[in-house]
């Protein structure tokens, strides 16, 4: 982000309105995307997907890495957004059916997969950034991953494909008035804006709020996930032991906390304890809630859409929200948006308690 910035000469507030890009491709492509996962089934859902974030990045990886224009970026990440909120619904709804043909909690694990590339991509980008290599070739090269892996990873998925008959088109609506799915899109949007601020922000907030280089900015993201993907490796057991509402509740106190030393510890040892448990805080709430919202297999696709939609929208309202407050107060003060939203929606943790799937909804 660091490096993106600076190749397009933009501000905090202009960087936020072009990371608004890729979240209104994202949040435009949920809604349909249960629809589709129902007709097409998960598998060709996601294989269409990965090619059209692969035509993203691409388009991200000329626009800034070439030609160094805000427009042409700006597409590519719409496009990057569309793919990812496409592939998102698709991959969970394959997920949380995996996981109740196992019996266990197992949701956390595979988005421990997911962030394992993330602190792959944070990792080589710390690498390349010192390195002085091109965002052109960096990201140009991801794009190329992303088709070849995004394709290639669908040959593990159930055999058995969701159809359009097992759940009537009526009910991708009729999600949209259920009260206990909109409760869960409460919770997973606050969490997703505690993901998706440090997604977006952290990597800036040390470099403008701590004076760190920028592939100092690019490490500290690095931990960040580092530490969410081991809360979502362990965070299975506690699931399994202590149930999803004790857990989630834990989880939002951690990252509140983690939050508040990242922007007031100023000492080193105190912010890298804080990225670590704002990483750990955030681990839990997003797979969780795709779990809660896929209790009855049948309405799964439907609700996990619903679900995704709402907390995406901590994506499309996220970035430009730090980037007004960072104009104003600074980056790193700006974080601490993310302490507050976590207060109320704890409220709305309840709603995530497990459900028989012939049961009513609440």
């Amino acid at each position: 982000m660091p490096s993106v910035r600076h190749a397009l000469g933009l501000g905090p507030a202009q960087l936020g309105l072009l990371l608004l890009a890729a979240s209104i491709g994202a949040v435009l492509a949920l809604p349909s995307s249960g629809g589709s996962v129902q007709r097409f089934g998960a598998r060709r859902v996601v294989m269409v997907a990965a090619g059209v974030e692969a035509l993203g990045l691409m388009l991200v990886a000329v626009g800034a890495g070439v030609l160094e224009t805000v427009p042409l970026t700006a597409v590519g990440l719409f496009l990057v957004g569309f793919g990812t909120g496409t592939w998102d619904v698709a991959m969970n709804v394959e997920g949380a059916e995996v996981e109740r043909l196992l019996g266990r909690s197992i949701m956390p694990r595979f988005h421990a997969s997911f962030s394992l590339g993330t602190v792959a991509g944070a990792g080589v980008g710390a690498l390349v950034t010192f390195a002085g290599l091109g965002i052109s070739w960096h990201v140009g090269a991801v794009a190329l991953l992303v088709l070849a892996l995004g394709g290639a990873s669908v040959r593990g998925f159930l055999a058995v494909e969701p159809h359009a008959d097992d759940a009537p088109p009526s009910h991708a609506l009729k999600a949209w008035t259920e009260p206990r799915t909109l409760l869960i899109g409460v919770m997973v949007l606050a969490m997703a804006l505690t993901e998706g601020v440090a997604n977006d922000w952290l990597g800036v907030a040390m470099v403008d709020g701590y004076g760190a280089p920028a592939w100092l900015g690019a490490a500290a993201f690095a931990l960040f996930v580092a530490a969410m993907t081991t809360g979502r490796v362990f965070g299975t057991n506690l699931l399994d032991t202590f149930g999803r509402l004790p857990v989630l509740w834990g989880s939002m106190a951690v990252a509140g906390v983690g939050v508040l030393l990242v922007v007031l510890g100023q000492v080193t040892v105190l912010v890298v304890l804080g990225i670590v448990l704002w990483g750990i805080g955030a681990s839990l709430g997003f797979p969780v809630g795709m779990s809660a919202a896929a209790d009855d297999p049948a309405k799964a696709a439907a609700r996990v859409s619903v679900v995704s939609t709402i907390g995406y929208t901590a994506f499309l309202g996220g970035p430009p929200l730090l980037g007004f407050l960072g104009s104003h107060f600074g980056v790193l003060e700006a974080l601490l948006v993310v302490s507050l939203i976590l207060v109320p929606s704890a409220f709305a943790v309840p709603a995530a308690r497990k459900q028989e799937a012939a049961g009513p909804a609440l």
